[in-house]
């Protein structure tokens, strides 16, 4: 049975191991801190597993239906370490929170999502590095949640995970949306202007009404005398004409 003594010492020296490891993980930025993460949890979980071995070729098809984790026993999580604890809360966190894109159909609006392989997860391809399948930029990367559906165990699930990609593949993700936008704008755009060649049709129109009726409202208002004893007159011998002209202008 250890001692007091022996207990104590084993305590003091896991603090003291676990402060070294946090100031060293402190002074790390986030690309290194992933890399220290990654190798520590290989050593750790997978037997001591070199990071360095070239990994088998393995299709999209592979990948998505078996998927990867690193080998691991039950003793492994019977009395981990506070490093151990760390660095697998960190690769649970990894698995299935970022996938890969394949964008070479972007124009049709088909994206094609897979899980990230081991050796993606290592070099952190779609975590530091550009999500695209083809494209490898490190540089002004954003994060986009897509909608990730995949047939795993036999059964058909979904689950929104994150894509990262640079600027330029991010207009390839967002492409048929922009488009159909751009393309529902044009038609909206084109039925205002009809609508206001309409509203301007229907203006002159009666406009041309107005004018049209206040030049007939002249007419006969300038048509109206005041009648006098000669029109009185001259309008009884009208009625006579009229009596003898009668279907004289047939």
């Amino acid at each position: 049975m250890a001692s007091f003594r022996s207990l104590k010492s084993a305590i003091f020296e896991s603090e003291e191991r676990k402060q070294q490891y946090q100031a060293h993980i402190r002074g790390l930025n986030a690309y290194d801190r992933h890399n220290k993460f990654v190798k520590d949890y290989v050593d750790f979980y997978g037997k001591g597993k070199n990071t360095q071995d070239k990994l088998p070729i393995k299709t999209d098809y592979d990948t998505l239906r078996e998927g990867y984790r690193f080998i691991r026993s039950e003793e492994d999580d019977m009395d981990p370490s506070w490093e151990q604890k760390l660095v697998k809360r960190y690769y649970d966190k990894l698995f299935k929170e970022y996938c890969i894109a394949d964008m070479s159909k972007y124009k049709s609006g088909k994206i094609g999502l897979r899980w990230r392989s081991e050796k993606e997860v290592i070099s952190g391809k779609g975590q530091f590095i550009c999500g695209n399948k083809h494209c490898n930029e490190k540089n002004g990367l954003a994060s986009y949640e897509v909608n990730f559906s995949y047939f795993e165990a036999g059964e058909n699930k979904q689950a929104l995970v994150k894509l990262v990609t640079c600027p330029r593949c991010a207009e390839m993700l967002t492409y048929k949306k922009q488009k159909e936008k751009e393309l529902s704008d044009v038609i909206q755009k084109e039925k205002q202007k009809r609508k206001r060649e309409r509203t301007k049709n229907d203006d002159d129109t009666d406009d041309e009404d107005v004018v049209t009726n206040e030049r007939r409202r002249k007419v006969v208002v300038s048509g109206k005398k005041a009648p006098t004893s000669t029109d009185d007159h001259k309008s009884d011998d009208d009625e006579n004409f009229d009596e003898f002209l009668e279907g004289m202008f047939p």
